[in-house]
């Protein structure tokens, strides 16, 4: 009899679970659709004449208001301001890729060497980069444009120095939780075999430290490419992102082309996207992977 009541005990918990469970994934996906329309609607709205957009913004198109491809010809051609949109997105792809493998290399690095040598100024420095995430840009501002146009900094290429500033005190962090957690037999044995401090990090750390690369490197290139304020405040005038290109599609009278800007978003958007669902397992191990011991 026990055990009967016990087998029933069971199978109600069982059951209890499988409820929960299901009213948590439908919850959950309610919320997911608030998440992800905003990104429908503008793929849907990129494909609407100009004047309907504004008006009747969550009307998918019809046969009246559909235009084709004519938002992304315009957007790709739009010349109204003297700048091109295929070149603010080649300044955007070297900002990103310059500044996402100055910020792993470095990062890295420095975690290695913060978490392997224990002396004060390590502890120091640690501490310094962590706490740059927690100061508010506005405070450093108007320094850092004097500072960016005394140093030649104000360019597509110099600019990934200036990320690299920002950046350190995440990517840093992650790094070194996840060393912390990565036993030193593995890089002793490698010494004893004649490895040196470089060799060994490259040879042997380095590859164990893929998850959490990739997520740090996933995090800082979401970040970089859909930055505005740092760009805008730092390059030349020459010189503008997609972000920053996005706001110049005014006609000559003031009024902005939102068949342009939603056609432009939605091919700013969708590398990150494709980028982000490839490679978002690697998020959670190389998050998770600093947290647990082992």
């Amino acid at each position: 009899m026990e055990n009967t009541t016990k087998l029933k005990s069971a199978d109600e918990i069982k059951v209890k679970r499988k409820k929960s469970d299901y009213v948590l994934t439908v919850i959950f996906s309610i919320i997911c659709l608030f998440w992800v329309y905003p990104l429908f609607m503008v793929l849907y709205n990129s494909f609407k004449k100009k004047a309907n957009i504004i008006p009747y913004p969550f009307d998918l198109p019809n046969s009246e208001t559909f235009v084709g491809g004519e938002n992304y010809v315009q957007a790709v051609s739009n010349s109204s301001t003297g700048l091109g949109f295929l070149g603010a997105l080649m300044t955007s792809v070297v900002i990103t890729v310059l500044s996402v493998a100055l910020i792993l290399v470095c990062t890295s690095m420095c975690a290695y060497y913060v978490t392997r040598v224990k002396t004060w100024y390590t502890a120091i420095f640690y501490y310094f980069c962590l706490f740059s995430m927690i100061v508010p840009f506005q405070m450093i501002m108007y320094p850092l444009t004097v500072i960016t146009d005394r140093l030649k900094l104000n360019n597509p290429v110099n600019i990934s120095i200036v990320y690299l500033g920002f950046g350190a005190g995440t990517a840093l962090f992650m790094f070194t939780n996840f060393l912390k957690a990565l036993p030193a037999d593995i890089e002793e044995a490698a010494m004893i075999d004649g490895c040196g401090p470089i060799k060994t990090f490259f040879y042997v750390v380095l590859p164990i430290m893929k998850p959490t690369i990739i997520s740090v490197g996933i995090l800082e290139t979401m970040w970089i490419w859909n930055d505005f304020l740092l760009p805008s405040l730092v390059l030349a005038k020459e010189y503008k992102t997609v972000p920053i290109i996005i706001q110049y599609f005014n006609s000559g009278r003031g009024q902005t082309e939102w068949g342009a800007v939603m056609a432009s978003m939605v091919i700013t958007i969708t590398p990150i996207v494709i980028l982000y669902f490839c490679l978002q397992k690697h998020i959670i191990k190389g998050v998770l992977s600093g947290a647990v011991k082992g």
